[in-house]
């Protein structure tokens, strides 16, 4: 009995980490079918993450860059933009594109 608790427990700690997750990426504007597994809901918060942390070497500044939800974005330089998630979008597409947007930030000149 103690195995299937055990187990239980660890599926709905998955659960309950995969939906803070999502609401931390519906909350940077990344839109989401429901159908992403746990894993690549991690894979898309790091590479974001990393597309950020890229920008900001870079001299942007993410409160401008980034529209909140629902909004456009009107960043100070458009490379500074985070993607956007196309609506029928895989998410391995997008992890592609946002790969090759954050290598264009490393290469863009650094703003003062």
């Amino acid at each position: 009995m103690e195995h299937g608790n055990h187990a239980a427990d660890r599926n709905e700690e998955l659960r309950r980490v995969s939906a803070e997750v999502a609401d931390r990426l519906a909350a940077r504007g990344v839109p989401l079918s429901g159908r992403e597994g746990p894993e690549e809901l991690v894979e898309l918060e790091d590479a974001i993450e990393e597309f950020e942390a890229a920008v900001e070497d870079r001299g942007g500044d993410l409160m401008v860059d980034e529209a909140p939800r629902g909004r456009t974005p009107q960043p100070d330089d458009p490379h500074f933009a985070l993607p956007r998630r196309g609506e029928h979008e895989s998410v391995r597409d997008y992890l592609a594109r946002l790969e090759r947007a954050t290598d264009a930030v490393r290469q863009h000149p650094r703003r003062a």
